[in-house]
């Protein structure tokens, strides 16, 4: 689960980072209203689940309130678009008004799981304001890291380290990274983060320590904990069949190929997805019905898969176990009277009551339903039938 900045800046100021004072609007009268309550020089920044804001024209800084409603209707009325969207762009609902300060120095700072050590890690670079990939890949020497005690957290001399890292020598400087490194692993152990992110971390001209912007993803499995992110959620910005699919316990991920993939076991749908783009196709999706799928919960998926229009054909993938064959059968005649299969699909079933299952596909005699002898033979026939 993610949170927009303007959220990430509330956990921060809860946890004892300093953030620079901030509204955030959903239309350009607020945004004047936001720049009369903080004056001087502001930044406009749209809220949305996207990198390349300053670039795409949507973080702006602005000395009046002319400025401030221009940018806010130009940012209320264009879709952003940038490397990470893709062409058709993405809408922009929220606006954080911001002070902008005078920065002499940027850095970088983030917690993060290390799922090789299995234990959260904490990063740092003097090279802040740009995306940490590009640091890693041109100048990993320019990362400092210090791994964590899953219970004990950050200790005194890592932060020190840490704090060398960055080259602040100044004792109130200093003292106030400390502060900021201490909030933000405080965050990421409250709220059961993935990645909580300050950058950049800036220093003003005066000395002064700030958290200017804050990216957070939480852990799925332990937002029922949280109340306090629960509410911070925001379906709009997250992808409407993969909400639906969520809502009916499928594991369901949009992809930009045109052969629909239905599975049962994450292992199996990536064997599915492989063997699609083995024999020339491209998997449109990672939809995973799980080990004890129902009927219904086998038609749900199909309309999850056949709601998305570039699918031209379906790969069904089904090892039977607790769910049966002849289950999943069942479902997938229900689902093509019900709902009416336009598109071929192409279906292999093995494990439980799998010869009673193909004498159920096969009395069915649906055009659209097309037997498989093994995963080989269906990749090949569903990729022929989308060529």
């Amino acid at each position: 689960m993610k949170i927009h900045e303007y959220q990430a800046r509330q956990l921060l100021t809860e946890a004892g980072v300093p953030v620079p004072e901030s509204e955030v609007v959903e239309n350009a009268t607020q945004a004047v209203d936001a720049y009369k309550k903080i004056g001087g020089k502001v930044v406009v920044k749209a809220q949305v689940f996207a990198g390349g804001r300053g670039k795409a024209g949507f973080v702006k800084l602005c000395d009046t309130e002319a400025e401030v409603k221009t940018a806010a209707e130009f940012m209320f009325a264009n879709r952003m678009v940038s490397n990470q969207t893709g062409p058709e762009g993405i809408e922009a609902k929220k606006l954080l008004i911001a002070t902008a300060v005078d920065i002499e120095s940027e850095y970088y700072i983030a917690v993060v799981l290390d799922r090789g050590r299995r234990c959260p890690v904490v990063m740092v670079s003097r090279e802040g304001g740009v995306e940490i990939e590009e640091v890693a890949a041109n100048n990993p020497n320019a990362i400092a890291k210090q791994w964590l005690h899953p219970h004990l957290g950050l200790q005194g001399f890592q932060a020190a380290e840490l704090i060398s890292a960055l080259g602040l020598t100044d004792k109130a400087q200093a003292k106030a990274a400390r502060k900021v490194l201490n909030g933000l692993v405080k965050v990421f152990y409250d709220y059961d983060c993935a990645l909580a992110e300050i950058n950049p971390l800036v220093r003003t001209p005066d000395g002064e320590i700030l958290a200017i912007d804050a990216k957070m993803n939480f852990d799925d499995s332990a937002v029922f904990r949280h109340p306090r992110l629960q509410e911070m959620f925001d379906p709009s910005e997250e992808n409407a069949m993969e909400l639906r699919a969520k809502e009916h316990n499928l594991s369901y991920i949009a992809l930009e190929g045109n052969i629909g993939c239905l599975v049962n076991g994450a292992g199996l749908a990536m064997a599915t997805m492989d063997i699609i783009k083995l024999h020339g196709g491209e998997p449109a999706n990672f939809l995973d019905v799980g080990g004890s799928v129902t009927k219904e919960g086998a038609i749900e998926a199909f309309r999850i898969i056949l709601s998305d229009g570039t699918v031209k054909g379906v790969l069904v993938n089904i090892f039977g176990g607790i769910a049966k064959c002849d289950t999943i059968a069942e479902a997938l005649i229900a689902a093509a009277k019900e709902i009416g299969f336009k598109i071929p699909v192409v279906v292999r079933l093995e494990g439980t009551n799998v010869d009673r299952a193909r004498e159920l596909l096969k009395e069915a005699a649906i055009p659209q339903l097309i037997g498989a002898a093994d995963l080989t033979d269906a990749a090949e026939k569903v990729c022929a039938k989308v060529a």
